[in-house]
């Protein structure tokens, strides 16, 4: 299942912009996602592209919060569907594809980040309170920001990409916390724990006047 990878990078570039609201749920169902996976192994070309259409936009807003590039983001959400691709056989279908698309995007961008900032992705001690750097507006700051959602980004990239991430699959891409450590390859236990810490962020939304 190789020649079919080579064409991938030119199937994902129409990504929607980095401020918008790309992490909606995708339409198709596990059957569908079953489906289009039996397809694929039996060799239809065109049913990969219907999973990349799915599932692309979610996998780049995931990959985007970890590394804050758009430019690294699409590379990134490439070498992820070309991953998948040529490791469509080993998909358990008894678990959402889109866990086992999420796992191999958090891999390949924590690879990204370990050779890039490997400081990014320290996540401090997991049993004491994170220290999130305190961020003031002024009200001209406020004004200039021109939505909430505007605002909810600059909160986000306040944080850890380790703790963006969580709350991403958590509240946006809303997956339980059993999906959500099958995607990172961690404990329920830890998720629980990253989630508790990450939503020290409500507080920060609160100063910046989003409700």
């Amino acid at each position: 299942m190789t020649s079919k990878a080579a064409t991938i990078q030119g199937a994902i570039l129409d990504l929607t912009p980095v401020k918008t609201k790309c992490y909606t749920k995708s339409m198709a169902s596990p059957n569908q996602d079953h489906a289009l996976v039996d397809r694929c192994l039996a060799g239809d070309a065109r049913a990969f592209d219907e999973l990349i259409n799915c599932y692309k936009r979610q996998v780049f807003a995931l990959i985007f919060r970890l590394v804050r590039n758009q430019t690294d983001a699409e590379d990134i959400a490439q070498e992820t569907f070309i991953k998948a691709y040529r490791n469509l056989s080993s998909y358990d279908p008894t678990h959402p594809f889109i866990t086992w698309l999420f796992k191999i995007a958090h891999n390949s961008a924590i690879d990204f980040l370990r050779a890039r900032k490997p400081e990014s992705l320290s996540i401090h001690d997991e049993e004491n309170p994170l220290d999130i750097e305190d961020t003031q507006l002024s009200l001209e700051e406020k004004i200039e920001a021109s939505s909430q959602q505007e605002l909810i980004e600059q909160v986000l990239g306040t944080l850890p990409p380790l703790y963006r991430e969580i709350l991403v699959l958590r509240h946006q891409q809303e997956l339980s916390y059993e999906e959500i450590a099958e995607s990172l390859d961690i404990p329920v236990g830890t998720v629980k724990i990253r989630l508790f810490r990450a939503r020290d962020i409500k507080q920060k939304l609160i100063k910046l006047g989003y409700s």
